[in-house]
């Protein structure tokens, strides 16, 4: 078992910056493939980014690929996204997940989300215009 809890959500205008991050419990992270995803009001979960065990391999979506960036400290049992030039669209609750399931990793399994165990309750992203 493992328990994720994110952290760094916040109002931010349009152009700036936020940094959010995923603390897991347990001393087994890097165990663990990681994920963010975000849900907006109406709209369904969404891939944002992900990163593997290590942290050699890191998958973005478009949507956010170049502005978004996915990082982990496995000495720390965290997991990061650096979101920068952020935009309204941007707005929703990110949320990250940990999958102890896989034994290989590469983008078709780490967009999925139900290729996932453990989520975190999410933190908010308000972007203004």
């Amino acid at each position: 078992q493992v328990q994720l809890v994110e952290s760094g959500g916040g109002l931010v205008q349009a152009g700036g910056s936020l940094r959010l991050s995923c603390a897991a419990s347990g001393r087994t992270f890097s165990s663990y493939p990681m994920g963010w995803f975000r849900q907006a009001p109406g709209k369904e979960r969404e891939f944002v980014a992900a990163i593997s065990w290590t942290g050699s391999s890191t998958y973005y979506a478009d949507s956010v690929k170049g502005r978004f960036t996915i990082s982990r400290d496995n000495a720390k049992n965290t997991v990061y996204v650096q979101m920068n030039s952020l935009k309204p669209e941007d707005t929703a609750i990110y949320s990250c997940a940990a999958t102890a399931r896989v034994r290989a990793y590469y983008r078709e399994i780490a967009t999925n989300p139900l290729n996932y165990d453990y989520w975190g309750q999410g933190t908010q992203v308000t972007v203004s215009s």
